[in-house]
């Protein structure tokens, strides 16, 4: 059997880790397929590059706001030169791009299985209100701002302490106004407008992650309460709960939105009251936890690209806990400098 190559972007296993290299091990561990790994990095630094045991070839590309012409070239030769069957970008920046451009990709030999760009769109924290009653569910109270003036006129109106956070990334918790008006300008000067001013609410932090197969159906589902995180906000201990009535949003949403492809509910359980908090249209950093407990979600979205039904499991054990953790690559010196002069690893 012909191995099948996947390429995979977001392979910086730092202390922000992106989900590439979960999804990457994922698909090292299918029974009956030989899968060729493809990282696909942005920055020669990425640990994923030098990880053997999980990354078997590793290129540079453009970054997500180059041409479309510059990145499609890239994919392109990337497919010449070795070999790029399926793609799965796994950051929030550069899903535009795929998703934009899918139909050109497929007729370039290359499948993903991506959200449409109404679903896309959909994710976005201005509509989560929309998003959570679809879920039958609650969310925080909320307002969309892009002035000093209007995080004012939110904070009168919402209350303290709120988060404050940017359209794509970022989020700090503010105690005070002056705290809140702080954060408003650093994620400003950061990532731009809009940013959302969000009621901070009580609970315990619980995630979602899932497949949905573009039909109103998941496929595989897992949910994880948070143990402890980084000051960055990445889950650095988690363990796995069998929650009915957050098991049982994450399924309506996929069935009201028909969802294709990954995505992460982040919510806050308390009690019985869920709020949603965000809605993440990729796979998290988190993603292997859900294979290492019996569901394989990155299989089955390889599974839909490639227009095959995917194995459906959703059955997983509770108290299964996860703890990241930092180690060290040794590799040849030369290989980096193949990565900085040749765009490729060698």
């Amino acid at each position: 059997m012909e191995p099948l190559y996947v390429g995979v972007t977001g392979i910086n296993a730092s202390d922000n880790p992106a989900p590439g290299t979960g999804v990457a091990r994922s698909l090292k561990e299918l029974q009956g397929l030989e899968i060729k790994t493809v990282g696909l990095a942005y920055d020669a630094m990425e640990p994923g590059i030098y990880m053997d045991w999980i990354i078997d070839r590793s290129y540079l590309i453009p970054y997500p706001k180059a041409d479309h012409s510059a990145i499609m070239e890239r994919l392109l030769y990337i497919k010449a030169q070795y070999g790029l069957d399926v793609v799965i970008p796994t950051l929030d920046s550069e899903l535009p791009f795929y998703i934009k451009y899918r139909d050109e990709l497929t007729q370039h030999g290359i499948a993903t299985f991506l959200p449409t760009d109404a679903q896309y769109r959909l994710r976005s924290k201005e509509h989560l209100p929309d998003v959570a009653a679809q879920s039958g569910i609650s969310a925080p109270k909320q307002a969309t701002v892009s002035s000093y003036e209007e995080l004012n006129k939110a904070i009168a109106n919402i209350g303290l302490p709120l988060m404050i956070k940017g359209a794509l990334y970022k989020a700090y918790y503010a105690h005070t106004q002056g705290e809140a008006m702080a954060y408003f300008g650093k994620i400003v000067a950061e990532w731009g407008y809009p940013v959302i001013a969000q009621a901070a609410v009580k609970g315990e932090e619980m995630n979602v992650i899932g497949v949905g197969d573009g039909h109103g159906n998941a496929p595989g589902l897992v949910a994880m309460k948070k143990m402890s995180i980084t000051a960055l906000g990445k889950v650095w201990t988690g363990v796995t709960v069998l929650h009915p009535e957050l098991l049982a949003a994450a399924r309506q949403f996929v069935a009201a939105t028909k969802w294709q492809g990954a995505f992460e509910m982040e919510c806050m359980v308390d009690g019985d009251d869920i709020y949603l908090i965000e809605i993440n249209p990729r796979f998290p950093a988190w993603v292997y936890f859900a294979t290492g407990v019996g569901v394989n979600l990155p299989q089955m979205l390889v599974q839909r690209a490639l227009g095959q039904t995917p194995n459906t499991t959703s059955d997983y054990p509770a108290g299964k806990l996860f703890i990241r953790y930092t180690g060290e690559e040794i590799c040849d010196l030369e290989r980096f400098q193949n990565m900085v002069t040749l765009g490729e690893s060698a």
